[in-house]
């Protein structure tokens, strides 16, 4: 009885601890929409410069009886971005098409992870925290509740060290598919360390059972790409081409200050094999050198991105992958050649200020979209464009005839 009193004390005293913890956290919570009235778009969520807690990995999804739910995670030097060593990942829900935000719960021990709806039913899909297991949660009370992934029949998909960030699963010939990469390169350097693969599984199957899921092949990087400019890629987007073959687009990681690209790997029906023509498999693209998503559109049959395309003026000065001041709608027919429709946000200053890692969703005429947005605050504004301070929310009106931005 001894032994279980103490078990008993010590869970319970763990218990507490992480209440403490949640509660410490979320005491700086910014849940006005009008907080900061400078600031784009409505924010969700604010931290501080000073705090060293920076808001990454935005994602939504729109639930279908209209609602839509948003997430970020949080990360950042300060131990306090994390609860007892782990990861934590905040959902949001909006039930007036995102004029007004509630915080549903946080998640502990799920970090870049994108949100999305199948069969009615809610998933987030990530990591366990910063280079850890792929794993996948299912809600069915709209965000409010999670299952736990413990082990590989509730949800624990694949053990070892991964990366990924807030991209697109898609739907095609009966599958979703999901890009990731592992960290596991013969070069334990970033982002030359990440080798890039596809996951899916059956529409049908229980998406919590790691054995229903399939694994590609891994792609790792390779020095003699780009004529030695090659340094990595990461964050792949799942998108079916306009052949109808299934492609993992990548962002490319270069040191190049006028040109930016993404590397289109091709997936074979299995899912089982991934294929890189260097030669012709690098293809120009705006913002290719940051996190994307890309999804088609099937009314006016394109493919959209929001991209942080640099603008002309900017190009030459510093690596473009630090360029993160401009976010813009981007169109393709091909996946080949793209173009800059408009410019949705913009600031002159690029050291602390970006609207980057945007994800987002169609809705009806509009696009609707989360940002992880450095900007003024007030208070000596966000650590750096990458270490941000504000979660945001936009629209754009009517993006296929680009009519306004709100």
């Amino acid at each position: 009885m001894k032994i279980i009193k103490n078990s008993m004390l010590s869970v319970l005293m763990v218990m507490l601890l992480t209440i403490f913890s949640l509660s410490t956290f979320a005491q700086n919570k910014i849940e006005g929409a009008n907080a900061f009235d400078n600031v784009p778009g409505t924010v969700l969520g604010y931290k501080a410069g000073s705090s060293r807690i920076y808001l990454g990995s935005p994602s939504i999804c729109v639930l279908p009886n209209g609602d839509y739910i948003a997430s970020n995670d949080f990360f950042g030097p300060n131990p306090d971005a994390r609860v007892n060593g782990k990861s934590i990942t905040r959902i949001y829900r909006s039930d007036d098409k995102g004029a007004s935000w509630t915080i549903l719960t946080d998640i502990i021990g799920q970090f870049m992870s994108n949100l999305f709806v199948h069969q009615g039913k809610l998933y987030i899909l990530g990591l366990s925290g910063n280079e850890g297991n792929v794993i996948i949660r299912k809600s069915t009370d709209g965000g409010v509740s999670w299952t736990v992934p413990t082990n590989e029949n509730n949800g624990l998909l694949k053990s070892g060290k991964f990366h990924t960030a807030p991209t697109p699963v898609t739907a095609y010939k009966g599958r979703l598919w999901r890009a990731m990469e592992d960290t596991e390169g013969a070069i334990q350097k970033w982002p030359k360390k990440f080798r890039a693969f596809m996951l899916s599984v059956s529409e049908n199957s229980d998406l919590l059972q790691a054995d229903a899921w399939i694994s590609s092949n891994m792609l790792a990087y390779d020095s003699g790409y780009l004529n030695g400019y090659f340094y990595g890629w990461l964050e792949g987007n799942a998108v079916v081409g306009p052949n109808g073959q299934m492609l993992n687009i990548l962002r490319v990681h270069t040191f190049d200050k006028l040109r930016e690209r993404v590397a289109l790997v091709h997936v074979d029906d299995s899912g089982t094999t991934s294929t890189f023509d260097p030669t012709n498999g690098f293809k120009d693209f705006p913002g290719g050198g940051k996190k994307f998503t890309i999804r088609f559109d099937s009314i006016s049959k394109k493919y959209w991105t929001l991209s942080n395309y640099v603008p002309e003026t900017y190009k030459g000065v510093i690596p473009l992958d630090r360029v993160r001041n401009t976010l813009a709608l981007c169109s393709s027919t091909d996946l080949l050649k793209w173009k800059v429709e408009s410019t949705v946000l913009h600031h002159p200053d690029t050291l602390k200020h970006g609207f980057q890692y945007v994800d987002w969703q169609f809705a009806d005429e509009d696009i609707i979209a989360v940002s992880r947005t450095a900007y003024d605050d007030g208070v000596g504004g966000a650590n750096s464009h990458h270490n941000n301070n504000f979660f945001t929310f936009h629209r754009i009106k009517k993006f296929r005839s680009i009519n306004g931005v709100k």
